[in-house]
């Protein structure tokens, strides 16, 4: 997209498309008023998006069986049935 001056009252009616365009193309925007520049639109800095999805992925390792592993000794210290 190029550069373009529109007036403000056109601006107001089609803010919404002209935020939509300058996003999708780039560009600026002059917006007048009476003939008066009063504001520029541009495209603002875009940070990167970083997907999370597999951050983790090699930082961990299984040791042992993690569906059938016993936990039996480490619940020793929270029976009730001992020492009464």
């Amino acid at each position: 997209m190029k550069n373009r001056v529109i007036g403000a009252t056109e601006f107001k009616s089609k803010c919404l498309a002209l935020l939509d365009e300058i996003d999708d193309h780039g560009g600026t925007i002059t917006v007048t008023k009476r003939g008066r520049p009063v504001a520029t639109i541009s495209p603002a800095n875009k940070r990167r998006f970083k997907n999370p999805a597999g951050i983790l992925a090699g930082k961990g390792v299984i040791i042992g069986d993690i569906v059938n592993f016993d936990t039996t000794d480490m619940w020793e210290a929270v029976r009730t049935d001992q020492g009464h």
